[in-house]
């Protein structure tokens, strides 16, 4: 298939075309007001760079490395549940994307077609991202399996102890109707998991942790100080608690504490590839897409979610050019200052010519 979407903005376009109303809201909303969303689309908003000139960047190079994989970008495709509610193929399209693009794909624990045949759908790392569901016996089986499928790290979330209210797909009962987490997570014993829990997990499977939905600099020291490989700054997409900061806002605390002692991930409102700079130019190792992994896939499956990739990476590549800068180790906080935002931040503002402004 040979796309010629010019601007994500398009693809986004193209998948509104193609999801009912459902489906379109469990991708694009927010929890209750929907603040923490915006907040986090916000964040990048108010985030300004500080470019360089005059030095050669005749030759631009997007790679890094991360959990010693090379990656061609640094980007992670998030964990994210009920992907054949966008495409048939669902986790295993966004496998064979990360592959052919060189990136390293988190599956979700609540998606299909399941670990093993996510993981045997394309080359390339993988990590797995577990929900907690089940009594010990189903943890231990999962683990297992987990580790045999050939999954180089173990993903937990931590930000979904109990429900939250996603009322946008309430409203239509899309949730109540299909069976998807939509409307609420839906985890079940989430609850009772702690710092001990998700670190026993760590010594038992014996493969790199990472703790997904840290948000302050507290739980990232105490990550730190309990051995935990990968930090993970998120607020679930502004899917779990409303009011919260904005992902980027609360960086700056967690690299103060974790840089150096713990690699950082960190999602929420990254749309461009000048988003995935300003995250690494103040502290973090890699960032992970969800909404724009599910864009692609319902525009156009394991093709989409890949031309998604490569606009951003053509993004990538003419920030750095215009920064004075050729290679991701280059950045530090030096090329990025505080601004105020220009536009109404919501979940689509990164993209200015959409006709009649957001989809909804």
């Amino acid at each position: 298939m040979t796309l010629d979407y010019v601007t994500n903005e398009e693809v986004v376009q193209a998948a509104r075309k193609k999801l009912s109303q459902g489906p379109w809201d469990y991708l694009v909303g927010g929890s209750e007001s929907e603040t923490t969303l915006r907040r986090n689309r916000q964040a990048f908003d108010r985030i300004a760079f500080r470019p360089r000139v005059l030095t050669d960047v005749s030759d631009i190079d997007t790679s890094t490395e991360f959990l010693g994989h090379k990656l061609k970008l640094p980007i992670l495709l998030a964990p994210v549940g009920s992907l054949q509610t966008f495409h048939p193929d669902a986790a295993a399209a966004s496998a064979r994307a990360a592959a052919e693009c060189g990136i390293m794909h988190v599956v979700s624990s609540v998606t299909e077609p399941g670990l093993e045949a996510t993981a045997a759908a394309a080359p390339g790392p993988k990590v797995f991202q577990l929900y907690i569901r089940g009594d010990q016996a189903w943890v231990d089986e999962h683990l297992t399996r987990i580790k045999a499928a050939g999954y180089v790290a173990l993903c937990i979330t931590v930000d979904t102890a109990v429900s939250s209210r996603r009322e946008r797909p309430m409203l239509t009962r899309y949730g109540a109707a299909t069976g998807q987490p939509s409307a609420r997570t839906g985890i079940a014993n989430a609850a009772g998991v702690t710092w001990d829990t998700v670190m026993g997990y760590k010594q038992q499977i014996g493969l790199p942790l990472m703790l997904k939905g840290i948000g302050t600099a507290e739980d990232a020291q105490i990550a730190v100080d309990r051995g935990v490989d990968v930090i993970w700054v998120s607020n679930h997409g502004g899917r779990q608690l409303d009011h919260s900061l904005g992902s980027m806002d609360v960086l700056p605390e967690i690299v103060k504490v974790a840089k150096g002692k713990a690699k950082i991930v960190v999602d929420g409102g990254v749309n461009r590839g000048s988003d995935v700079l300003k995250a690494l130019a103040m502290g973090a190792d890699v960032v992970a897409c969800g909404r724009m992994q599910a864009y692609g896939l319902a525009a156009a499956g394991a093709e989409g979610v890949c031309h998604v990739l490569e606009i951003m990476e053509g993004e990538m590549r003419s920030a750095m050019g215009l920064m004075g800068v050729s290679k991701l180790s280059q950045l530090n906080a030096s090329y990025v200052t505080p601004a105020e935002p220009v536009l109404l931040s919501h979940e689509q503002s990164a993209w200015v010519n959409m006709p009649g402004g957001r989809i909804g």
